[in-house]
C-alpha cells in the first residue's frame, strides 16, 4: 500500500507569516504534494503577528473548546480556520490566549528567546492531534516542520499509538537553520509528561533534556524519517546513531517527487 493522506504539521506558512525559507516550503510543500493526488490536512501556530481579519480566519467552534493541562496547570485549546484560494488549500490554526496571543515565533520583537517555548510545542503538539482526532481523519504520513513540531513524534509513539486515527501512521520530522538556542526549564520533562510519555520512556532516549539541542534530538528520535532543509547539523549525525531514514534535499526549489519518494520509502509496506 502506498501512502496516500498527509498530514503537515507546521511551524511556518506564508502568507500568514514573513517570508522564509519555512514559511514557503510550508506554503508550497502542501500545495504541491496535493496536486500529485494525495489528501492533506495543514496545521500551524496562530502567532500573535497574524492578521485575523485580513486573512479571514474564523473559530471552528466544534473543534475548541478542550482544555490541555501542562504541568498542572490548565490551557484553553482554540481552533482556527482560514484558506489560501489560490492553493485550495485550507490551514488550521492552533490557539492559546497563553502560549500565542500577541506573542510571535521564536524571540520577541527585541530578540529574545521566550523561556516557554518547549511548553508551547507541548502544548502545540497535543493540540494538533486532539484536533485530528475530532476531525476523524486518518493519515498515512504525518510531516512535521520546525521545532516548534518537535514533541509530535514522542506523543504518536507513546500516547497516541494505538490511536485508530493514528495507529498506522509514519512521522516523518524537518529541520531548519532555526533552532532554539535556550535550555528547555528544569520542569521540561514534567511538562512532558502524559500518560504513555513518561520518565521511563524518557530515560530510554539518553537524550539531556537540559541541552538546548533536547528539542531537535526528541524529534529525530522517534521519527521514522528526517529531513535536514539547510545546513547540516548535528541531528544528522543523531538520525544515524538512531538509524533514522535521513534526506538533505539539495535543490532550492520544492521538488514534490522526492518528498512523496521519500514518504513512500517510509511509509513501507504498510498493509491497508
Amino acid at each position: 500500500m502506498k501512502a496516500k493522506k498527509i498530514l503537515f504539521i507546521t511551524q511556518e506558512i506564508n502568507p500568514y507569516v514573513p517570508e522564509s525559507q519555512m514559511s514557503d516550503i510550508g506554503r508550497k510543500l502542501p500545495q504541491t504534494i496535493q496536486e500529485k493526488g494525495f489528501e492533506i490536512r495543514t496545521f500551524m501556530p496562530r502567532w500573535g503577528n497574524i492578521n485575523e481579519r485580513r486573512n479571514q480566519l474564523h473559530e471552528v467552534i466544534r473543534l475548541s473548546g478542550m482544555n490541555i493541562i501542562i504541568d498542572e496547570t490548565d490551557h484553553p485549546l482554540i481552533i482556527k480556520v482560514a484558506s489560501i484560494q489560490a492553493a485550495r488549500m485550507q490551514v488550521y490554526f492552533i490557539d492559546n490566549d497563553d502560549y500565542f496571543h500577541k506573542r510571535t515565533m521564536l524571540t520577541d520583537e527585541e530578540g529574545t528567546e521566550y523561556a516557554d517555548n518547549a511548553e508551547r510545542a507541548i502544548f502545540y503538539a497535543r493540540g494538533v492531534l486532539e484536533t485530528v482526532k475530532k476531525l476523524r481523519w486518518s493519515p498515512d504520513i504525518i510531516h512535521c516542520h520546525g521545532w516548534m513540531s518537535s514533541v509530535v513524534p514522542l506523543y504518536l509513539k507513546t500516547v497516541y499509538k494505538d490511536e485508530p486515527a493514528f495507529n498506522n501512521a509514519k512521522v516523518v520530522f524537518s529541520a531548519y537553520d532555526e533552532m532554539p538556542t535556550l535550555s528547555p526549564p528544569e520542569n521540561f520533562t514534567d511538562c512532558l509528561n502524559f500518560r504513555d510519555a513518561n520518565t521511563e520512556v524518557f530515560d530510554k532516549t539518553n537524550i539531556d533534556f537540559s541541552s538546548p539541542n533536547s528539542l531537535g534530538q526528541l524529534a529525530v528520535h522517534f521519527a521514522d524519517g528526517f529531513v535536514q532543509v539547510g545546513q547540516p547539523t548535528t541531528l544528522g549525525d543523531y538520525a544515524k546513531e538512531c538509524d533514522i531514514p535521513l534526506w538533505q534535499p539539495t535543490a532550492d526549489e520544492i521538488d514534490a517527487d522526492q518528498y512523496a519518494a521519500f514518504y513512500q520509502t517510509v511509509y513501507g509496506d504498510n498493509e491497508e
